[in-house]
Protein backbone atom coordinates (compact mmCIF):
# COMPACT_ATOMS: atom_id res chain seq x y z
CA UNK A 1 0.00 0.00 0.00
CA UNK A 2 1.28 3.45 -0.90
CA UNK A 3 2.24 5.67 2.05
CA UNK A 4 0.20 8.62 0.87
CA UNK A 5 1.85 10.95 3.35
CA UNK A 6 4.86 10.78 1.01
CA UNK A 7 3.18 10.12 -2.30
CA UNK A 8 2.75 12.80 -4.91
CA UNK A 9 0.01 13.12 -7.53
CA UNK A 10 0.53 11.41 -10.85
CA UNK A 11 1.73 13.40 -13.87
CA UNK A 12 -0.58 15.94 -15.46
CA UNK A 13 -1.54 13.50 -18.19
CA UNK A 14 -3.59 11.56 -15.66
CA UNK A 15 -5.47 14.71 -14.69
CA UNK A 16 -6.15 16.40 -18.00
CA UNK A 17 -6.93 13.64 -20.50
CA UNK A 18 -10.60 12.87 -20.97
CA UNK A 19 -11.32 9.25 -20.11
CA UNK A 20 -13.96 6.67 -20.90
CA UNK A 21 -14.91 5.43 -17.43
CA UNK A 22 -16.80 2.25 -16.60
CA UNK A 23 -18.77 2.61 -13.36
CA UNK A 24 -20.56 -0.13 -11.44
CA UNK A 25 -23.31 1.04 -9.12
CA UNK A 26 -23.66 4.04 -11.41
CA UNK A 27 -27.37 4.51 -10.72
CA UNK A 28 -27.03 4.05 -6.96
CA UNK A 29 -26.71 6.62 -4.19
CA UNK A 30 -23.09 7.63 -4.77
CA UNK A 31 -23.08 6.66 -8.43
CA UNK A 32 -25.92 9.06 -9.18
CA UNK A 33 -23.71 11.87 -7.87
CA UNK A 34 -20.52 10.56 -9.48
CA UNK A 35 -21.86 10.23 -13.04
CA UNK A 36 -22.65 13.96 -13.44
CA UNK A 37 -19.39 14.79 -11.66
CA UNK A 38 -17.44 12.79 -14.26
CA UNK A 39 -19.44 14.12 -17.21
CA UNK A 40 -18.97 17.72 -16.06
CA UNK A 41 -15.21 17.10 -15.94
CA UNK A 42 -15.26 16.03 -19.59
CA UNK A 43 -15.15 12.26 -19.14
CA UNK A 44 -17.37 9.76 -20.93
CA UNK A 45 -19.21 7.28 -18.70
CA UNK A 46 -20.64 3.82 -19.22
CA UNK A 47 -22.56 2.38 -16.28
CA UNK A 48 -23.44 -1.19 -15.38
CA UNK A 49 -27.21 -1.65 -15.30
CA UNK A 50 -28.96 -4.76 -14.02
CA UNK A 51 -32.51 -3.48 -14.65
CA UNK A 52 -34.49 -1.43 -17.14
CA UNK A 53 -34.95 1.26 -14.49
CA UNK A 54 -31.19 1.56 -13.92
CA UNK A 55 -30.56 1.67 -17.68
CA UNK A 56 -33.15 4.41 -18.12
CA UNK A 57 -31.64 6.46 -15.27
CA UNK A 58 -28.17 6.22 -16.81
CA UNK A 59 -29.41 7.20 -20.25
CA UNK A 60 -31.26 10.18 -18.79
CA UNK A 61 -28.07 11.27 -17.02
CA UNK A 62 -26.12 11.21 -20.27
CA UNK A 63 -24.18 7.98 -19.68
CA UNK A 64 -23.86 4.86 -21.77
CA UNK A 65 -25.24 1.53 -20.58
CA UNK A 66 -23.70 -1.92 -20.24
CA UNK A 67 -26.32 -4.45 -19.16
CA UNK A 68 -25.31 -7.07 -16.61
CA UNK A 69 -24.78 -7.85 -12.94
CA UNK A 70 -21.81 -8.34 -10.64
CA UNK A 71 -22.02 -12.06 -11.36
CA UNK A 72 -21.43 -11.52 -15.09
CA UNK A 73 -17.65 -11.60 -14.87
CA UNK A 74 -17.11 -11.68 -18.63
CA UNK A 75 -19.24 -8.56 -18.97
CA UNK A 76 -17.24 -6.80 -16.26
CA UNK A 77 -13.91 -7.80 -17.75
CA UNK A 78 -14.95 -6.77 -21.25
CA UNK A 79 -16.22 -3.39 -20.08
CA UNK A 80 -13.01 -2.78 -18.12
CA UNK A 81 -10.83 -3.73 -21.10
CA UNK A 82 -12.76 -1.32 -23.29
CA UNK A 83 -12.44 1.58 -20.84
CA UNK A 84 -9.71 3.98 -19.73
CA UNK A 85 -10.53 3.37 -16.07
CA UNK A 86 -12.99 1.70 -13.71
CA UNK A 87 -14.82 2.87 -10.60
CA UNK A 88 -16.38 -0.04 -8.70
CA UNK A 89 -19.17 1.18 -6.41
CA UNK A 90 -21.64 -1.70 -6.60
CA UNK A 91 -22.13 -4.16 -3.76
CA UNK A 92 -24.96 -6.60 -3.12
CA UNK A 93 -26.33 -4.70 -0.12
CA UNK A 94 -29.76 -6.28 -0.44
CA UNK A 95 -28.26 -9.75 -0.01
CA UNK A 96 -25.82 -8.62 2.69
CA UNK A 97 -28.54 -7.03 4.83
CA UNK A 98 -30.79 -10.06 4.55
CA UNK A 99 -28.26 -12.47 6.07
CA UNK A 100 -26.14 -13.28 3.04
CA UNK A 101 -23.11 -11.14 3.82
CA UNK A 102 -20.60 -13.83 2.88
CA UNK A 103 -22.29 -14.38 -0.48
CA UNK A 104 -22.21 -10.64 -1.13
CA UNK A 105 -18.54 -10.28 -0.24
CA UNK A 106 -17.62 -13.36 -2.28
CA UNK A 107 -19.36 -11.89 -5.33
CA UNK A 108 -17.59 -8.57 -4.76
CA UNK A 109 -14.19 -10.22 -4.55
CA UNK A 110 -14.78 -12.15 -7.77
CA UNK A 111 -15.71 -8.91 -9.51
CA UNK A 112 -12.59 -7.17 -8.22
CA UNK A 113 -10.44 -10.08 -9.37
CA UNK A 114 -12.00 -9.84 -12.85
CA UNK A 115 -11.23 -6.12 -12.99
CA UNK A 116 -7.64 -6.70 -11.87
CA UNK A 117 -7.05 -9.29 -14.56
CA UNK A 118 -8.59 -7.08 -17.25
CA UNK A 119 -6.53 -4.02 -16.32
CA UNK A 120 -3.21 -5.73 -15.47
CA UNK A 121 -0.21 -4.09 -17.11
CA UNK A 122 -2.21 -1.13 -18.44
CA UNK A 123 -1.38 1.60 -15.87
CA UNK A 124 -5.08 2.46 -16.04
CA UNK A 125 -6.95 3.45 -12.87
CA UNK A 126 -9.15 1.18 -10.82
CA UNK A 127 -10.98 2.80 -7.90
CA UNK A 128 -12.80 0.64 -5.35
CA UNK A 129 -15.39 1.80 -2.83
CA UNK A 130 -14.69 0.38 0.64
CA UNK A 131 -15.47 1.38 4.23
CA UNK A 132 -13.97 3.11 7.25
CA UNK A 133 -15.57 1.00 9.97
CA UNK A 134 -13.26 -1.40 11.78
CA UNK A 135 -9.98 0.16 10.67
CA UNK A 136 -8.69 1.25 14.06
CA UNK A 137 -11.01 0.43 16.99
CA UNK A 138 -10.54 2.80 19.90
CA UNK A 139 -8.59 5.52 18.09
CA UNK A 140 -8.70 7.86 15.10
CA UNK A 141 -8.11 5.84 11.92
CA UNK A 142 -5.83 7.20 9.22
CA UNK A 143 -5.11 6.24 5.64
CA UNK A 144 -2.14 4.20 6.88
CA UNK A 145 -4.47 1.79 8.68
CA UNK A 146 -6.11 -1.24 7.10
CA UNK A 147 -2.94 -3.11 6.18
CA UNK A 148 -3.51 -6.04 8.53
CA UNK A 149 -6.49 -8.42 8.90
CA UNK A 150 -9.27 -6.74 10.85
CA UNK A 151 -11.35 -7.98 13.74
CA UNK A 152 -14.86 -9.17 12.94
CA UNK A 153 -15.75 -11.48 10.09
CA UNK A 154 -17.74 -8.95 8.08
CA UNK A 155 -15.23 -6.10 8.41
CA UNK A 156 -12.35 -8.44 7.68
CA UNK A 157 -13.93 -9.72 4.46
CA UNK A 158 -14.42 -6.24 3.00
CA UNK A 159 -10.99 -5.06 4.05
CA UNK A 160 -9.42 -8.14 2.47
CA UNK A 161 -11.02 -7.21 -0.84
CA UNK A 162 -9.74 -3.65 -0.47
CA UNK A 163 -6.24 -4.96 0.22
CA UNK A 164 -6.51 -7.11 -2.91
CA UNK A 165 -7.40 -4.03 -4.97
CA UNK A 166 -4.43 -2.11 -3.60
CA UNK A 167 -2.14 -5.01 -4.46
CA UNK A 168 -2.98 -4.48 -8.13
CA UNK A 169 -0.41 -1.68 -8.04
CA UNK A 170 2.26 -4.37 -8.32
CA UNK A 171 0.53 -5.68 -11.46
CA UNK A 172 0.62 -2.41 -13.38
CA UNK A 173 -2.78 -1.06 -12.33
CA UNK A 174 -3.14 2.44 -10.86
CA UNK A 175 -5.41 1.13 -8.13
CA UNK A 176 -6.83 3.07 -5.21
CA UNK A 177 -9.45 2.52 -2.53
CA UNK A 178 -11.86 5.20 -1.37
CA UNK A 179 -12.99 4.35 2.16
CA UNK A 180 -16.47 5.66 2.77
CA UNK A 181 -17.78 6.65 6.20
CA UNK A 182 -20.85 4.80 7.49
CA UNK A 183 -22.87 7.93 6.77
CA UNK A 184 -22.61 9.44 3.29
CA UNK A 185 -25.43 11.91 3.70
CA UNK A 186 -27.45 14.23 1.51
CA UNK A 187 -30.91 14.77 0.11
CA UNK A 188 -32.28 11.45 -1.10
CA UNK A 189 -30.16 9.33 1.27
CA UNK A 190 -31.98 6.17 2.35
CA UNK A 191 -29.14 4.72 4.44
CA UNK A 192 -28.27 4.73 8.12
CA UNK A 193 -29.42 8.28 8.94
CA UNK A 194 -32.77 7.78 7.22
CA UNK A 195 -33.09 4.54 9.19
CA UNK A 196 -32.41 6.35 12.46
CA UNK A 197 -35.10 8.92 11.64
CA UNK A 198 -37.59 6.13 10.96
CA UNK A 199 -36.73 4.38 14.22
CA UNK A 200 -37.17 7.63 16.18
CA UNK A 201 -40.59 8.13 14.62
CA UNK A 202 -41.64 4.56 15.40
CA UNK A 203 -40.33 4.56 18.98
CA UNK A 204 -41.31 8.12 19.87
CA UNK A 205 -37.79 8.89 21.07
CA UNK A 206 -34.46 9.77 19.45
CA UNK A 207 -32.07 7.37 21.09
CA UNK A 208 -28.36 6.88 21.56
CA UNK A 209 -26.50 4.10 23.38
CA UNK A 210 -24.93 4.74 26.77
CA UNK A 211 -23.62 8.30 27.02
CA UNK A 212 -23.70 8.79 23.24
CA UNK A 213 -20.06 9.88 23.14
CA UNK A 214 -19.13 7.33 20.47
CA UNK A 215 -18.22 9.01 17.18
CA UNK A 216 -19.31 8.44 13.59
CA UNK A 217 -17.27 9.81 10.68
CA UNK A 218 -19.46 11.30 7.98
CA UNK A 219 -19.30 13.01 4.60
CA UNK A 220 -21.64 14.60 2.08
CA UNK A 221 -22.43 12.67 -1.10
CA UNK A 222 -21.21 15.52 -3.34
CA UNK A 223 -17.81 15.48 -1.63
CA UNK A 224 -17.57 11.71 -1.94
CA UNK A 225 -18.33 11.91 -5.67
CA UNK A 226 -15.60 14.51 -6.16
CA UNK A 227 -13.08 12.37 -4.31
CA UNK A 228 -13.84 9.38 -6.54
CA UNK A 229 -13.20 11.58 -9.57
CA UNK A 230 -9.92 12.87 -8.17
CA UNK A 231 -8.83 9.31 -7.33
CA UNK A 232 -9.61 8.23 -10.88
CA UNK A 233 -7.73 11.15 -12.37
CA UNK A 234 -4.60 11.36 -10.25
CA UNK A 235 -4.34 9.08 -7.21
CA UNK A 236 -0.98 7.24 -7.18
CA UNK A 237 -1.08 3.46 -7.46
CA UNK A 238 -1.80 1.79 -4.13
CA UNK A 239 -3.46 4.81 -2.46
CA UNK A 240 -5.94 4.41 0.39
CA UNK A 241 -8.17 7.48 0.62
CA UNK A 242 -10.71 8.65 3.19
CA UNK A 243 -13.98 10.28 2.07
CA UNK A 244 -15.10 11.78 5.39
CA UNK A 245 -15.40 15.48 6.15
CA UNK A 246 -16.50 14.97 9.77
CA UNK A 247 -13.79 13.15 11.72
CA UNK A 248 -16.30 11.93 14.25
CA UNK A 249 -19.75 13.24 15.14
CA UNK A 250 -20.77 12.23 18.67
CA UNK A 251 -23.78 9.98 18.28
CA UNK A 252 -25.66 11.93 20.92
CA UNK A 253 -25.39 15.02 18.67
CA UNK A 254 -27.01 13.05 15.83
CA UNK A 255 -29.84 11.93 18.14
CA UNK A 256 -30.32 15.49 19.42
CA UNK A 257 -30.63 16.85 15.88
CA UNK A 258 -33.20 14.17 15.04
CA UNK A 259 -35.09 14.91 18.25
CA UNK A 260 -35.21 18.65 17.48
CA UNK A 261 -36.55 18.14 13.98
CA UNK A 262 -39.18 15.58 15.05
CA UNK A 263 -39.99 17.34 18.34
CA UNK A 264 -39.27 14.13 20.23
CA UNK A 265 -37.45 13.48 23.51
CA UNK A 266 -33.82 12.39 23.31
CA UNK A 267 -32.82 9.53 25.57
CA UNK A 268 -30.06 7.06 26.36
CA UNK A 269 -30.74 3.45 25.47
CA UNK A 270 -29.07 0.84 27.67
CA UNK A 271 -26.64 -1.38 25.73
CA UNK A 272 -28.71 -4.43 26.61
CA UNK A 273 -31.81 -2.84 25.07
CA UNK A 274 -30.09 -1.61 21.89
CA UNK A 275 -31.16 -4.51 19.69
CA UNK A 276 -34.78 -4.10 20.69
CA UNK A 277 -34.71 -0.36 20.05
CA UNK A 278 -32.51 0.01 16.97
CA UNK A 279 -33.17 -3.33 15.28
CA UNK A 280 -30.86 -3.95 12.32
CA UNK A 281 -28.89 -0.77 13.11
CA UNK A 282 -27.95 -1.86 16.63
CA UNK A 283 -24.63 -3.32 15.46
CA UNK A 284 -23.33 0.03 14.21
CA UNK A 285 -25.10 2.62 16.36
CA UNK A 286 -22.75 2.07 19.31
CA UNK A 287 -19.49 1.95 17.35
CA UNK A 288 -16.79 4.51 18.06
CA UNK A 289 -15.03 4.88 14.71
CA UNK A 290 -13.47 8.34 14.23
CA UNK A 291 -11.28 8.74 11.16
CA UNK A 292 -8.99 11.38 9.71
CA UNK A 293 -8.88 12.38 6.06
CA UNK A 294 -5.90 14.73 6.42
CA UNK A 295 -3.55 12.69 4.24
CA UNK A 296 -6.18 12.40 1.49
CA UNK A 297 -6.67 16.16 1.47
CA UNK A 298 -2.92 16.76 1.29
CA UNK A 299 -2.37 14.25 -1.50
CA UNK A 300 -5.21 15.17 -3.85
CA UNK A 301 -6.15 18.70 -2.80
CA UNK A 302 -9.61 17.45 -1.86
CA UNK A 303 -11.56 20.01 0.13
CA UNK A 304 -15.05 19.02 1.31
CA UNK A 305 -17.56 21.81 0.66
CA UNK A 306 -20.90 20.15 1.48
CA UNK A 307 -22.71 20.60 4.79
CA UNK A 308 -21.58 18.53 7.73
CA UNK A 309 -23.90 15.85 9.09
CA UNK A 310 -25.65 17.92 11.77
CA UNK A 311 -26.07 20.85 9.34
CA UNK A 312 -27.57 18.47 6.79
CA UNK A 313 -30.00 17.12 9.37
CA UNK A 314 -31.05 20.67 10.20
CA UNK A 315 -31.95 21.29 6.53
CA UNK A 316 -35.01 19.10 7.05
CA UNK A 317 -35.00 16.86 3.98
CA UNK A 318 -34.51 13.72 6.10
CA UNK A 319 -37.82 14.45 7.83
CA UNK A 320 -40.13 14.95 4.88
CA UNK A 321 -43.09 12.59 4.82
CA UNK A 322 -42.34 9.45 2.79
Amino acid sequence: MTDISRARPCPAAHREVSMHVFVTGASGWIGSALVPELLAAGHRVTGLARSDASAAALTAAGAGVRRGTLDDLDVLAGAAAASDGVVHLAFKHDIAFSGGFQDATDADRRAVEAFGDALAGSDRPFVLASGLLGLAPGRVATERDGREPAEGEEVQARQATAQLALSFASRGVRSSVVRLPPTVHGEGDKGFVAGLVGIARDKGVAGYIGDGANRWPAGHVSDAARLFRLALEKAPAGSALHANADEGVPFRAIAEAIGRRLDLPVASIAPGDAAGHFGWLAGVVGLDAPASSALTRELLGWRPTGPNLVEDLEKGHYFQAP
